[in-house]
């Protein structure tokens, strides 16, 4: 039977596109054409991957949908399914609103997607995927699920439990990725301080990550998402002594004053937050740490927020996102608290704090500035190769953008004087051409 082209487009976060890299190599196997967010009109079938974590996302999720049905009413589309976070939240509803698409699924259906398709799935295969990043670095999914249900958040309500993969699987799959180039491997999950607690009985990041750091290919492994409350502390000892585990940890915060924190449901104090960063810094010299924070949380008062600024000045992050609370169907806020701060407001404080890290980031950038660091090479852009040391990760980080007259290889390493720097990102040249 001749199989069709597939364009399966991602929205979201990278847990997402692990999702679609799967669901592309299951299409594959089965002799469907398969590409990956492409522009062209030219594929008959378009699966999209939506994501439906706060309102803007559920916007564009919505949108994209919207545009799809309209090739599809055009004759441009035989097929459109929808899948993904937005799709599992909304199933029941979108399937009444929008009937041109043909099926909505939830997040996990992968199965049902392939079986609807004519197709077979091919269960030993499940963690076979289709690399959609650029050859050199790929996402490692290490769990699904959370179950931390803080106020704010949705997700557990689409993903469920936290649902540990085993670190057997888990290293098969880093041993393929690495055998097919991989040299950056990026551990992602909703929540890395829990993994292993499900299925070993006590938490298991330290011992997974040590490893990881065995197989000799790759040359950074990075961590992605670690809950602040419970965080495994051993983890520390491995990040210092193997030298391919980045001095780099994603900790989102979310917020610092004791109220909040008890509003939102974090499960930790802002002296508890406080020794945690120090001990974290105690323990890997020159860590890059990066977080996340949330204002206009339902009852965040201004004395809250200047708390929350007057630590991150005290507190410098090296790396740092906002986002403005966004009330979500059924979460504990949505049912508990009144959405009782204007959008203004919430997007003017948001701005603030990132008015504050720009000119943290401006400073702590500028102490780079005559050292020399390695530079994994991501890709050329205009006059520059665009590279990422250690401290920095694809899409959320600063880059080291270096002078395409120094003729780079896309996925090497390259040692990198820094010569200059700006808010987010640093400038550089190579020290010798040979890359290591």
């Amino acid at each position: 039977m001749k199989r069709g082209k597939v364009n399966i487009v991602t929205l979201g976060c990278s847990k997402n596109l692990v999702d679609s890299e799967m669901l592309l190599n299951q299409l594959d196997l089965n002799g469907f054409k398969v590409v990956h967010d492409s522009e062209k009109d030219d594929a008959n079938i378009v699966i999209l991957n939506t994501c439906g974590f706060i309102a803007d996302a559920k916007e564009e999720s919505v949108n994209t949908i919207l545009n799809f049905v309209d090739a599809r009413k055009k004759g441009k589309l035989d097929k459109l399914l929808v899948m993904g976070c937005l799709s599992a939240r909304y199933k029941e509803d979108l399937t009444k609103e929008i009937p041109e698409v043909d099926k909505f699924y939830g997040k996990f259906d992968f199965k049902e997607i392939i079986k609807d398709l004519n197709a077979t799935f091919y269960e030993q295969k499940m963690y076979h995927r289709v690399q959609t990043t650029p050859a050199h670095f790929a996402y490692l999914k290490i769990s699904e699920g959370c179950n931390r249900h803080c106020s704010f958040c949705a997700i557990p309500q689409f993903t469920g439990n936290h649902k540990s993969r085993s670190i057997e699987s888990l290293l098969e799959e880093a041993r393929s990725l690495a055998e097919r180039g991989v040299k950056e491997l990026l551990v992602i999950a909703q929540d890395l301080s829990y993994y292993g607690i499900d299925m070993y009985g006590e938490s298991k990041l330290a011992e997974l990550i040590d490893k990881l750091a065995d197989i000799d290919d790759l040359k950074r492994i990075r961590l992605h998402y670690a809950y602040p409350s419970k965080f495994p502390m051993d983890v520390l000892k491995v990040m210092r002594e193997r030298e391919n585990v980045c001095n780099y940890l994603d900790i989102p915060l979310q917020h610092i004053s004791d109220r909040m924190l008890g509003m939102m449901r974090r499960k930790i104090t802002k002296n508890e937050t406080i020794e945690l960063i120090k001990k974290i810094r105690e323990e890997v010299p020159g860590i890059a740490l990066r977080t996340t924070f949330l204002v206009g949380h339902p009852g965040e008062t201004e004395e809250d927020f200047e708390e929350l600024k007057a630590f991150i000045s005290e507190y410098p992050f090296d790396r740092m996102g906002v986002f403005a609370y966004s009330s979500e169907d059924d979460t504990y806020a949505y049912k508990m608290y009144k959405d009782d701060i204007p959008q203004e407001i919430k997007d003017q404080r948001a701005d603030e704090l990132m008015a504050i890290q720009q000119e943290i980031s401006a400073s702590l950038n500028q102490k780079y500035i005559g050292k020399t660091l390695q530079a994994l090479i991501d890709r050329k852009e205009g006059d520059y190769f665009v590279g990422r040391t250690e401290y920095d990760s694809p899409e959320v980080d600063g880059e080291v953008l270096i002078n395409k007259a120094s003729k780079l290889k896309v996925g090497e390493f390259y040692p990198v004087k820094i010569t200059g720097a700006d808010e987010f990102d640093l400038f550089g040249e190579t020290i010798y051409l040979s890359s290591t």
